[in-house]
């Protein structure tokens, strides 16, 4: 196998990934444009692994130099996200398979939603990858009881965890209030999630034909307590998710 990455991990926080960068093997580190990016092997596995800051802004920048300065061929995003739908539990995954961005709105010159010059509003994730990372997520959920402990498992109530795939919604905007949730459901009815870096890197990926893949865990219900929520269970849970699931993504070789 190549040492050249052809895939990359990415996660807007330290906490999505710590425990996959505590596992890195020979880790060689470059900053660029203010990020460290870690070229190392995982799981016997070459990949680049960076974080990539919180936002749209800061997540297209680091997928458009992971593009241009590594050359990689593949990007996955890791981390967690709210819950827009009530089928979408805390403990949940959301594998995205569209996205939108939200808060984009050019109107009247275009519709509210579409991004101007493309003439869509929804940007879709690589098939292929998607549904490796469905696969590498129900196994990880399938025996959860035996890779987290049972404290954990009875503190988020994650002993139904299930898999969920559709549209994500991305902003520049934690959604922490019952009212925007509500506002965001009734514009996006079949969206499952909302997070602030999603759709940013598959427009990104979409202008380098790069393939592109998303998994978020979902750590709140994106309503007024939010913010109490998701800090609790980015410390305790969401680390150990994505290790779990990048693990078994890159052990799928179907």
């Amino acid at each position: 196998m190549s040492n050249t990455p052809r895939l990359a991990i990415v996660a807007a926080l330290q906490e999505e990934v710590s425990h996959i960068l505590e596992h890195m093997h020979s880790p060689v580190c470059e900053s660029v444009a203010g990020r460290n990016f870690w070229l190392a092997t995982y799981r016997s596995h070459p990949v680049v692994i960076v974080l990539s800051g919180i936002g749209k802004v800061a997540a297209a920048t680091t997928a458009s130099t992971l593009v241009e300065r590594f050359k990689v061929k593949e990007i996955l995003f890791t981390g967690v996200a709210g819950a827009l739908d009530e089928a979408v539990a805390v403990g949940d995954v959301v594998i995205g398979t569209q996205f939108v961005q939200h808060d984009m709105d050019a109107s009247p010159l275009f519709a509210r939603y579409l991004v101007p010059g493309y003439e869509r509003a929804e940007f879709s994730a690589n098939a292929q990858m998607s549904a490796r990372l469905k696969r590498a997520s129900k196994t990880v959920l399938n025996s959860l009881g035996q890779v987290v402990s049972e404290d954990i498992v009875n503190n988020f109530k994650l002993h139904h965890a299930r898999v969920h795939e559709g549209l994500v919604l991305s902003g520049d905007q934690f959604v922490s209030s019952n009212k925007v949730r509500i506002n965001l459901k009734q514009a996006h009815p079949s969206a499952l999630a909302v997070e602030m870096e999603g759709a940013a890197v598959a427009q990104v990926c979409k202008d380098y034909e790069v393939a592109f893949a998303l998994m978020r865990t979902i750590s709140d219900g994106a309503g007024d307590h939010a913010a109490q929520d998701f800090t609790a269970f980015l410390q305790a849970v969401a680390s150990r998710y994505s290790a779990l699931i990048v693990e078994a993504y890159l052990h799928d070789n179907a």
